[in-house]
Parts: structure tokens; sequence; C-alpha cells
């Protein structure tokens, strides 16, 4: 039976990430602050650690070095371990002068790097998912039946199957077919896969398992395939053996502004669907060393709130409160994140100082790191659906976003009129 270190996992950093724009503005997606204190990279990256598999690669291409101090700074592997997380960035070569053009192109683009690493099989993951699974069983299962490919799957409620690449799974775990992201009712139906009337549907998780040699030949076969789930895995189905792995734990994709919002805020129940707690899968990142947060005479009701904070006489409900994040009084803050900051307030002349001044109202709202709100700000949701874009400002589906380094001035309203 193989193991666990014949694998190569391979991360799919993603391209400009303009559905998470402008959190994306000066950070690669999977450098995108989550949880308060961690970074949507760490979530794969754990899962692999907390799996036994030790090499990972991550393939980006925009706005690549706050990821790439992130990485730096936080997995090390001593001299005496083979493992390594390492970044692999677009570059030009004499094969190809261009960008990655999709998911199953980066991969091809990196092709030299992946077959020097000699793995037998390779791993892809999407760098912007929230979920913990354990890649052992899946891998195990790939080697029982001697596939391929494996692709991870889970139940598919019905309303969501037109947002899903739908596949369709024999008896014994193969898959004959697949649909992307289906919206007539009778295509849908020669797709269901499972007795459960409410998820009779299996959805690609984006997760995929290979033997490193189909992988090539995949690849290199069909230079004009440009992405995993609407090219090369429809194409294989065909031609090579490939499974399905169900998984039904939580999971999501955190791929828009809105569902980043939503997931976040979703942490900060006194039951939430994923847990950062768990003491035999931790979700690794980089470790700060801040000292334990101050909150001075402050009400506070399902709050996520991060070390280093310094919190005086604010009310704040349903929130995330990110490290080092600073909260002057009288502010009061409902259903929003905020990211906190890289740095401890220092005072700039004509600005306000870095976090959140005095006597503000903050609703509905994503602040991100090293933003400078002033005094006096009013900030509240819009409709869903609304997008507007100003200078120091923007609202995404009805959310409004401060991006990093931006600055409100004191007495600032956004809101709708």
């Amino acid at each position: 039976m193989p193991s666990m270190n014949d694998i190569l996992a391979v991360i799919l950093g993603g391209g400009r990430g303009q559905r998470l724009y402008p959190l994306t503005k000066l950070r690669s997606k999977p450098a995108v602050p989550m949880a308060g204190k961690y970074r949507l990279i760490d979530i794969p990256i754990s899962n692999c650690i907390n799996s036994g598999i030790y090499r990972i690669d991550i393939l980006t291409q925009f706005n690549s070095h706050s990821l790439h101090r992130h990485i730096t700074q936080t997995y090390h592997f001593d001299a005496f371990h083979t493992g390594f997380v390492e970044i692999l960035a677009a570059e030009q070569t004499p094969e190809s002068a261009d960008w990655y053009q999709g998911t199953a192109d980066a991969v091809r683009k990196q092709l030299f790097q992946i077959r020097s690493a000699r793995a037998k099989y390779v791993l892809i993951l999407a760098g912007d998912h929230l979920y913990r699974m354990d890649y052992a069983p899946m891998a195990e299962y790939h080697w029982e039946k001697g596939a391929d490919i494996t692709v991870a799957v889970q139940p598919v409620k019905r309303e969501d199957a037109p947002r899903f690449g739908i596949l369709k799974c024999g008896q014994d775990g193969q898959i004959v077919d697949f649909v992307e992201k289906p919206k007539d009712p009778a295509v849908q139906a020669r797709f269901v896969s499972r007795a459960d009337e409410a998820r009779p549907f299996l959805g690609s998780m984006g997760i995929y398992l290979f033997n490193t040699d189909v992988l090539i030949d995949l690849l290199t076969a069909n230079p004009t395939f440009d992405d995993f789930g609407s090219d090369i895995i429809p194409h294989a189905i065909h031609t090579h053996k490939v499974f399905g792995y169900a998984f039904d734990g939580y999971w999501a994709d955190i791929g828009t502004i809105r569902s980043f919002y939503e997931t976040n805020l979703a942490l900060t129940l006194a039951d939430p669907p994923f847990n950062f707690y768990d003491p035999q899968h931790p979700i690794y990142s980089h470790a700060r060393f801040l000292p334990g947060s101050t909150v001075e005479d402050s009400l506070l009701k399902d709050v996520l709130l991060a070390e280093g904070c310094l919190i005086r006489k604010a009310e704040i409900r349903r929130s995330v409160v990110g490290i080092r994040s600073v909260i002057a009084s009288g502010t009061v803050i409902r259903d929003s994140i905020l990211m906190g900051a890289d740095y401890y307030p220092s005072e700039m002349p004509g600005e306000p100082p870095i976090g959140i001044g005095p006597n503000c109202h903050i609703e509905g709202a994503i602040i991100d790191k090293n933003a400078r709100i002033g005094a006096n700000v009013v900030i509240r949701p819009f409709p869903p659906g609304t997008e507007i874009a100003r200078e120091n400002w923007f609202v995404q589906d009805g959310i409004v976003v401060i991006p990093k380094n931006g600055v409100l001035a004191d007495g600032t309203r956004i809101e709708p009129d």
C-alpha cells in the first residue's frame, strides 16, 4: 500500500480574486484574513499537515508578496525533515510567456517542479474554502479502487445544484457523467445520485487526487484544457477510472464578499458550524506572540475576539474582532468583521489613528487591516445586490467594505439614502 509520503499537494491560489475585491486589492486571495487571526491559505495547509502530507506547493500570480511573507514566517520544517511549503509564482519561461489561464493551466505551467518532487500522486486543492478534512481516507479509497483520479464530492441540495459541478456516480462509486451548474430540471433529474430527497445530488468540492503520470498525460495531451472542473474531469471520466469520494462534513466556498461575510459571522455563534477549537486537528497560522486583549467596561455579545485588542467602553454584537483591533469609547459595532491591524496605532498628521474612533456606529461592514476610522463615523448596510465604488470605501452585494489602509475622516456617513 502506498503512503501519504507519496503525495504532493498543490494548492491553487486563484487569479485576481475579483469576486473578493477590494479584499484582494493589495493581496492574493489565499492571503485574505479569516476568523480574526488566520488567512485563507492556512485552511488547506493545515489539512495537509494534519493528514500527514508535508510536501506542499502553492500556485499564485497576483499580489503574492503578502502571501509569501506569511508562508515564510509561518511554515518551517527542521533540517532533518523532508517537508516543505513553497510558493510557485507564475513566470515567463521559454515554453510559455502567458499568465495562468485557469486551474489546469496553472498546474500545466508548473509541471517541471511537480515532476522534480517525484511524488506518485498529486492532490489538487483550492485556496478559498473553509473545511476540515483528513485526506488519508480519500487516499486509501483512491488506492483501494485502483483509481486514476478521485474527486471529493459532497451532497448538494436541489436548490443549490445550479451553483455546482454535479457528478453522476455508479453503484461502485465510479463517476459516469458530469454537468456544470445545471439549471434545467430535466437535466438535473438525470444526475440524481442519492436517495435523500433534500440532497439528491453530488457536487464536486474542487479537490482532486491524481496519479501523477495520469495528470501529466492529461495536461500535456490536451493543451487547450485550461480548467479541471469544466475541462479535465469531464474528459477524463470517458478515458480513465475516475471515482467520487463522499465527504459529508462542513464545507464552505469563500469566493465572494457575501460568502466571506456570512461565513465569518457564523463563527460568532455559540455553536459555530466550523470548529476552530479541535485539539486533534488544529488550524495553524503565524504565531505573533501578542498580549491578551483588554476590554474596559464594554458589552460584547456573540463576538469572536482575537488577541492583542484594546477595547474601551464599546458595544459589540455578532462581530469578528481581529488581531490588534483598537476600538474607542462610545462606539457601537454590529454584524461586522474587523480584520484588525499589522501593527499598533501610530499618529499620522491629518489622519485618524489606526482603529475605530470614538462614538462610531458600524453595522453590516467589513473593515480591512490598518484602516483608520475617525470619530462619529456612521456605516450602515445597503440592500443586497447594491454595488458602489468610491475612493475610500466600497459596497459589494450590500456589504460596506473599507479596504486595507483605508481612511474615513471624522463624521463620515456611509448609508443608504
